[in-house]
């Protein structure tokens, strides 16, 4: 590692930022302090995001778009101002390009609506990947049930990495959309989403980024990855649940008929009929998610206090140290690619136990972990593992934890260990 990396990672301490989250002070189960790692479902919030929220609630409260009052101004200001610094954030070329959404999920099923069902006919094809979430396929399995369009998928190498000799076959001129995790939320694998992106031009395809498990943890430049889509999650970046983002290039979202209709999404409405809005209230519909959207935007603040590069390098020692920790436990295997090929996420089995059973003991330790599918059924069946268990970090996390999460996994080893029969 080049002395100034070093350097820099040396001098990120989590603990300057740890004091800001009240929940991370949580003592548990008695007298187990909290160790949470489970931010690939949810992080958790700073003071900033928290007083942000109440401070619009008992100060600046109302609907926006509609009013003329000042606290509706102040509403409009403040929820457009969100709107800018998630542009920003993104680097999109216009506030036009910025929809606000439920979240990842809310955002894939609108593009899936708005422009599968205007483009996709039979016969058409759509290319996903084997890893994607749920949010990332059913949608799609569903536009391909309503048009007759026929799916394909980037399959896996045995240690999680994309296949991607497999697009010489699997793009061609019959492809309109391909639509891939930059980050699997089981593997941590780390999609080369601009060669996927470009690939997919070449053919004439548009191309979506399930952006969830990369956004709050990667610098990320829509004009830069040329991506059409791109869906991400304010919870899972220290902002509320309830708010999301769709980035749409602005040729696209024009053209692209509403999915949801009432209030806000509309130009003029007969009773017999109605011209759409402009963007970007052209899909969102009714009252959006005002106060979230707010408290996202003093995510985002946060966020760029802390500094992108510097949470994806500290999260990278995270995984390297995961990785040394895990590996020296016996009966346990790593699913997923090396750490230099993957963000920060560490899937795992243990011999002769299952999943849910090793998160409920480790639960007991304090320490938060998820187990299942991860909302990745397909994944886990090429795999041939019905669950595992998930250690997922941020910048608030510590190389301690980590040490915490091996020796909870050792005697936990201890526990199940196969005991010699006595002789009657």
């Amino acid at each position: 590692m080049p002395p100034g990396i070093l350097r820099s990672v040396m001098s990120f301490d989590p603990e300057n930022y740890r004091k800001d989250f009240p929940i991370l002070g949580r003592v548990i189960h008695g007298d187990r302090p909290l160790v949470y790692l489970d931010n690939a479902a949810s992080t958790q919030r700073p003071r900033q995001v928290l007083e942000s929220i109440v401070d619009t609630y008992e100060n600046h409260y109302a609907n926006v778009h509609r009013g003329i009052h000042q606290l509706a101004q102040d509403a409009d200001d403040r929820y457009e101002a969100a709107r800018e610094k998630v542009r920003a954030f993104l680097g999109a070329a216009a506030l036009e390009e910025i929809i606000f959404t439920s979240g990842t999920t809310g955002g894939i099923n609108l593009v899936a609506r708005c422009w599968g069902d205007a483009n996709l006919r039979e016969g058409d094809e759509i290319l996903l990947t084997e890893m994607e979430h749920h949010s990332n396929l059913v949608p799609w399995q569903q536009l391909a049930a309503r048009t007759g369009a026929v799916l394909r998928h980037i399959p896996l190498t045995d240690d999680g990495r994309l296949q991607l000799d497999a697009l010489e076959e699997l793009l061609g001129k019959k492809t309109k959309i391909v639509a891939f995790a930059a980050v699997s939320n089981v593997l941590g694998t780390i999609a080369p989403a601009k060669e996927i992106i470009r690939r997919a031009h070449e053919v004439g395809a548009v191309a979506l980024v399930d952006g969830a498990q990369s956004v709050p943890h990667q610098k990320t430049d829509v004009a830069e990855l040329d991506c059409d889509f791109l869906a991400l999650s304010g919870h899972k970046m220290l902002g509320p649940t309830g708010i999301g983002v769709l980035y749409g290039k602005r040729e696209l979202l024009a053209a692209m008929p509403p999915f949801l209709g009432g209030g806000s999404m509309i130009k003029e409405v007969h009773l017999d009929h109605f011209s759409p809005g402009e963007l970007p209230g052209k899909f969102e519909a009714g009252t959006p998610p005002i106060v979230p959207a707010i408290a996202l935007g003093a995510a985002i603040d946060y966020l760029a206090g802390v500094g992108l590069e510097a949470i994806q390098r500290h999260e990278r020692q995270l995984t390297i140290r995961a990785h040394e920790v895990l590996g020296r436990v016996a009966g346990v295997r790593i699913w997923g690619p090396a750490p230099e090929r993957k963000a920060g996420i560490v899937s795992f089995t243990m011999d002769r136990i299952h999943a849910h059973d090793v998160a409920q003991l480790l639960d007991r330790q304090g320490i938060a972990v998820r187990a299942g599918h991860h909302c990745a059924m397909p994944l886990h069946a090429r795999f041939g593992v019905s669950a595992t268990v998930r250690a997922s970090f941020y910048f608030y996390n510590t190389l301690e934890e980590v040490e915490k999460l091996g020796e909870a996994l050792e005697q936990l080893k201890d526990v199940f260990r196969p005991r010699k029969k006595v002789a009657k």
